[in-house]
């Protein structure tokens, strides 16, 4: 079986083949752009502000502060640090976006936008979301220091709080892009473990089944050899059509499909068991069975015929498949339960499988 291994950078096809998905690093990098794109607009206003050079180096250094902290607070996991942490960065964080607007006022930019990201993505939504307009309003300050119109007011209130949306959704969509890229990756595995247990049946029933056989006839062959060679002769003929049989399944369960015969399945029962010297009664009276409800209870006569050989001390087996009343039913009954079989007292053990036309089949043993 083959496991196709990806490269988690590289971008995902969607489900579907609708298109793909977009790497993780992607959605970081657009955040980072998003970021560095805000804080170059409000250096560009430091810059054009004449004011003089110490004021201009702290605020760039507030800047690259204020830009720092919050790549640490769009970072994945940022959230579940400890109460103390973030309140330490957040204090900080106000410090840095409230300090250079004494200086700098209007030119300051949407700075205060990127505090109110940081409250969303890091504190509970009630809290987050009051202390989010709060930040918001503070802006109104600024403008009516030196007397702006109420439109421009207006706008750095707005860009403010669409800084911090912009933030909190970039940052959001980032985190929903990995955890897609990590979900994907576990349903590839369970898949892949899926895959491989369900080979491991498949196997199970083909060759325990068929190997089962093989060896019965063979202690038949061993005691036919002496007195009766040429029966012994036609259960060699039976023990290589079984095992090419064998080699067959193993194919075609290894590709990933297989048609049964429930009559074939029915025949092959009753060769086996008669080998073990179980008296074999066979009643199959099904019609006409769609192929995929025959390969199901074809599967389940197999099954049931190797816990017979492995499983008890049977002398005698019924097998009846017969349609009644709109059913389809299977049972397999014999009249040897082992004693570590985990219903000691009862002495017939049977395997049943039921299904109407149409329905998917139901199986017990």
């Amino acid at each position: 079986m083959r496991e196709a291994v990806e490269d988690p950078g590289q971008p995902a096809k969607a489900p579907g083949g609708s298109g793909t998905l977009p790497a993780p690093r992607l959605g970081r990098f657009v955040l980072l752009a998003a970021l560095l794109c805000y804080s170059s607009v409000t250096l560009l206003n430091i810059l054009s502000s004449h004011s003089s050079v110490v004021a201009v180096a702290a605020a760039t250094l507030c800047l690259l502060g204020i830009l720092g902290l919050q790549v640490l607070h769009s970072r994945p996991g940022a959230h579940l640090a400890s109460t103390r942490q973030k309140a330490l960065t957040l204090g900080v964080q106000a410090l840095l976006t409230y300090l250079p607007l004494l200086v700098f006022r209007t030119q300051w930019g949407s700075m205060a936008g990127f505090l109110a990201g940081s409250l969303l993505l890091l504190l509970p939504p009630r809290q987050a979301w009051l202390l989010y307009g709060v930040v918001g309003a503070s802006m109104l300050a600024p403008p009516l220091l030196v007397d702006l119109p109420v439109v421009e007011t207006f706008y750095y209130v707005q860009s403010t709080l669409l800084t911090g949306l912009v933030i909190f959704g970039l940052t959001r969509l980032a985190d929903l892009i990995r955890v897609l890229h990590e979900t994907r990756g576990e349903l590839t595995r369970v898949a892949v473990t899926q895959e491989r247990r369900r080979f491991a049946r498949d196997l199970h029933d083909l060759l325990g089944y068929s190997l089962s056989a093989i060896t019965l006839k063979g202690e038949l062959i061993h005691r036919l050899l002496p007195a009766h060679p040429a029966r012994a002769k036609s259960e060699v003929k039976d023990v290589l059509t079984m095992s090419r049989q064998s080699l067959a399944d193993v194919r075609i369960v290894a590709s990933g499909y297989r048609d049964m015969s429930l009559e074939d399945e029915v025949g092959s029962a009753q060769s086996v068991l008669s080998a073990a010297d179980v008296r074999v009664v066979a009643r199959v009276r099904t019609g006409r069975l769609d192929q995929e409800l025959e390969t199901v209870f074809a599967t389940v006569l197999r099954e049931a015929v190797t816990n017979v050989l492995r499983h008890s001390r049977a002398t005698f087996c019924e097998i009846a498949a017969e349609r009644d009343a709109g059913q389809v039913r299977l049972i397999v009954v014999n009249d040897g339960a082992a004693k570590g079989h985990r219903d000691p007292h009862r002495t017939v053990v049977a395997a049943w499988a039921t299904c109407r036309p149409g329905c998917a089949p139901s199986t017990a043993a």
